[in-house]
């Protein structure tokens, strides 16, 4: 996205509610009211104060000074897309938005912030960090940008979908009946979903409010008898749906939600939130009311992510036809002429098309990026009409990019040369892949965490005095998110223990500034292995189904274990695609899977 002229009145606009309101600073995060990471535009706050258009961050902005958080995948596309002179752009592993706000607002001045942004834990740890310099963090409603954007667009009320149960693999029944159980285990009289995927997975259903994810913005109250008050806009639930998700699940305006949670209040209901994903604003709904609040992980997270046989048999066919789309991209970019021109947008293009020729394929999973040359090297680059390059020869080409099936999510990155590879680049190259390979080579016992397998990918980058900052793989979701918790592969984070059925990537990468990226992504399903000593021990099944181009790998870095696993896994992607190919693309695809 441009710089646009209007951003600093837009900033002066929030700081004249800010003196409004009298709060001396304000807090803004990326995320929506449901945390998403993909949001509709209504909710692109902080695209609108500054510009920058990123899946995470937190802007803070003081009486005379602002500063931007984001994590190492976005520093690079912050400073492009973000007036510095405005904003600090700082690296929120180096530096959190509490310790910035403990420099720059002073003892007994008070932090605004919208509790319907922000979880429980955020805020918890904001009032224990500001608590101690005696800063206050005030809750203001509305958000404070949403009364200064004029032309800000209305929240999207899209008819909601059902999915159907021969790709879910149990019934909407059974699972509300598994979450009610535990309730009533719990001794709770409710609990509060506030994760739209978790709500979809619950009930069987999807919707299309947001880019990419396929997602109705909605809450959720599930009842220890069995009931689910679904809270979105009644006219989202067509009478085929509502009669499809059966008399136990009403639908409440969003405009009633706060009465309702009034009414369980004054009733001394005992309601579960789990603090990591609920706003604060229920949390403090709740409380006023009177209702006793029970700290409650959210139950539908780790049954969503341990995939049953029928996601497990759909994502596996979702990815037979993805890996013939990306064949079709790939043999196309081959074979362009030296004299041919194409630019970023025409890959994007391309890929889509590629996609579009199975009668499947509904839409991406995310913003496609193809990032050619100096663009590789900026991690979630998205390409426009502003920044759009051409690809030049001997340049590397990073291209990242997923699909959304009926049945399943796809996410894979490879990286290409148009033409010959430069300096360094072999080396750097075969680094990450021995990287990928490790981790996907490898066995662990049962309660091992991403957090402790993360380490397997970087080691070889690592022996060079190399490293990337972003995670090594994240969670997908079965035709929803593709960036699903708990599960995650990471030095930071990435405790939860990893079980059969969970699909995660499998992505490290190298970024050299200014000059190129590199990342080799699969997705891997979670499977058991043997059982050792009583113990039972996991595996790593690669569901990815395209090829790594053996013509980039510096071959006397690589073992022969390691090429072992490429032919192997070469000879997989040649006979399960090639009856989905046409003739040229089947004869390209030998070649690119030939043994090494």
């Amino acid at each position: 996205m441009s710089k646009a002229t209007d951003y600093s009145k837009h900033l002066q606009s929030l700081r004249k509610q800010m003196q409004k309101h009298a709060v001396n600073a304000y807090l803004l995060p990326v995320t929506d009211e449901y945390q998403g990471e993909y949001s509709a535009d209504y909710a692109r706050r902080v695209t609108w104060l500054c510009g920058f258009d990123g899946s995470a961050g937190v802007l803070v902005v003081a009486k005379e000074k602002a500063a931007l958080f984001v994590d190492g995948r976005y520093t690079l596309q912050a400073q492009q897309e973000v007036d510095g002179n405005d904003y600090e752009i700082l690296n929120s592993a180096r530096q959190a938005p509490d310790q910035w706000l403990g420099e720059h607002v002073k003892e007994e001045e008070s932090v605004g912030y919208d509790p319907r942004l922000f979880t429980i834990t955020q805020i918890q740890r904001f009032e224990r960090m500001l608590g101690k310099k005696k800063i206050a963090l005030t809750a203001i409603t509305p958000n404070l940008i949403d009364t200064v954007w004029d032309d800000q667009p209305d929240k999207p009320h899209q008819p909601v979908l059902l999915h159907d149960e021969a790709y879910a693999g149990e019934s909407r029944d059974a699972k509300t009946e598994a979450l009610a159980s535990t309730l009533r285990r719990e001794q709770l009289d409710a609990c509060i979903l506030c994760q739209p995927d978790s709500i979809c997975w619950l009930l069987n259903m999807r919707g299309q409010d947001i880019p990419y994810n396929p997602l109705p913005l909605c809450y959720a109250i599930v009842k220890k008898n069995g009931d689910v008050v679904l809270c979105l806009e009644p006219s989202q639930v067509t009478e085929e749906v509502q009669t499809a998700l059966g008399k136990q699940v009403s639908v409440l305006p969003e405009s009633e939600l706060a009465d309702t949670l009034q009414a369980f209040g004054e009733e001394s209901r005992r309601v579960g939130l789990d603090p990591v994903q609920t706003p604060m604003w229920f949390r403090q709904q709740l409380e006023e009311a009177g209702a006793e609040i029970v700290s409650f992980d959210n139950p539908c997270s780790l049954p969503k992510a341990c995939k049953n046989d029928k996601e497990i048999e759909g994502m596996r066919q979702a990815h037979i036809h993805d890996g013939a789309a990306l064949v079709r991209f790939l043999s196309w970019f081959d074979s362009l002429a030296d004299n041919e021109i194409v630019s970023e947008l025409d890959v994007v293009d391309h890929v889509e098309k590629a996609r579009r020729k199975h009668a499947d394929y509904l839409y991406p999973s995310f913003a496609t990026i193809a990032g050619s040359g100096p663009h590789g090297a900026i991690v979630h680059y998205r390409v426009d009409e502003d920044s759009d390059r051409k690809i030049g020869h001997d340049e590397v080409l990073l291209l990242d990019s997923g699909g959304q099936y009926p049945y399943g999510t796809t996410d894979i990155t490879r990286t290409m040369v148009r033409g010959e590879a430069p300096t360094g680049f072999k080396e750097h190259f075969t680094r990450v892949l021995k990287g990928h390979i490790a981790l996907a080579q490898s066995v662990f016992p049962e309660g091992t965490s991403g957090t402790q397998l993360d380490i397997l990918a970087r080691q070889p980058l690592w022996d060079a005095g190399l490293d990337y900052e972003h995670g090594t793989g994240h969670g997908v979701g079965a035709f929803l998110c593709v960036h699903e918790g708990p599960q995650r592969i990471s030095k930071r984070g990435g405790d939860v223990p990893l079980r059969a059925g969970m699909i995660l990537s499998n992505e490290p990468g190298y970024y050299k500034t200014d000059h190129y990226g590199i990342r080799i992504e699969n997705l891997v399903l979670v499977c058991e292995g043997e059982l050792s000593e009583g113990r039972r021990f996991l595996r790593f099944e690669t569901l990815t189904l395209v090829p790594i181009d053996t013509r980039l790998i510096h071959m006397p870095l690589l073992g022969d274990h390691e090429k072992a696993w490429l032919n192997t896994y070469h000879q997989r992607v040649l006979e399960t695609l090639s009856p989905h190919l046409n003739s040229f693309e089947v004869e390209w695809l030998q070649q690119r899977c030939q043994p090494i």
